[in-house]
Formats: C-alpha cells, sequence, structure tokens
C-alpha cells in the first residue's frame, strides 16, 4: 500500500535546481518528522534530510545545497534542490520518521515510504 506519493522529478543539467514534494495522509503529518531519503543506481538507499516542527537537519552531501520544508495544512513535504550535481542523480523517497528528527540517520528510522521519483542530473 503506498502511504507517500512523489511528485516533481525529472532531468536537470549540473548546476540547476529543482523541488519534489510528497503528499500523505494527514495522521503522519500531524504526527511524525518527515524525511527524503535516496537511491542511486547500484548504490544503497541513504538519508538525504529530515524535518520535524522545530527544525531539520541535512546529510553532509547536500547541506547548503537542499532545503526541506513541510506544510501540515497541505500534508505535503518539499526537498528544494540548489547547484545540483550528477551524483544527486537517484531515485528520491519521502517517508514519516519513526525517531524523532534530531536522531535519524538512515532508513531504519523511517516507514511509510513512497513509491519513488526519480531525479536525473546531466553533467
Amino acid at each position: 500500500q503506498v502511504e507517500m506519493v512523489e511528485s516533481g522529478g525529472g532531468l536537470v543539467q549540473a548546476g540547476g535546481y529543482l523541488r519534489i514534494c510528497c503528499g500523505g495522509f494527514e495522521s503522519y503529518f500531524s504526527n511524525y518528522a518527515m524525511g527524503w531519503l535516496r537511491q542511486g543506481r547500484g548504490k544503497e538507499r541513504e538519508f538525504v534530510a529530515a524535518i520535524g516542527w522545530s527544525g531539520g537537519r541535512y546529510a553532509d552531501s547536500v547541506k547548503g545545497r537542499f532545503t526541506i520544508s513541510r506544510d501540515d495544512a497541505k500534508n505535503t513535504v518539499y526537498l528544494q534542490m540548489n547547484s545540483l550535481k550528477s551524483e544527486d542523480t537517484a531515485v528520491y523517497y519521502c517517508a514519516a520518521a519513526r525517531t524523532p528528527w534530531r536522531e535519524v540517520t538512515g532508513p531504519p528510522d523511517f516507514g511509510s515510504w513512497g513509491q519513488g521519483t526519480q531525479v536525473t542530473v546531466s553533467s
């Protein structure tokens, strides 16, 4: 059962920007921190960003380039991606966090996944 729906992925040139979105059930946005993770071809799924109601945190690889935000009234979480690099190419997934946003480190901290949206950065 799909619990989150991601959208907004696509093809962008290196140095460009893209915003991806994720919508889901109101119960998730009312009760959980939310996050984005990604999986490149042949790679393990990795943490990208997480957001609670008092702040957020980022993987070192995207810090300063990506911004996560949420609109609970719309049951939506966003990921603004700037200064994109070829190594950002991946399927991006959103998920609800099982742990407080300050403590998330990777996929085991998340549940209720979406099916993902492909982001491809051409060099």
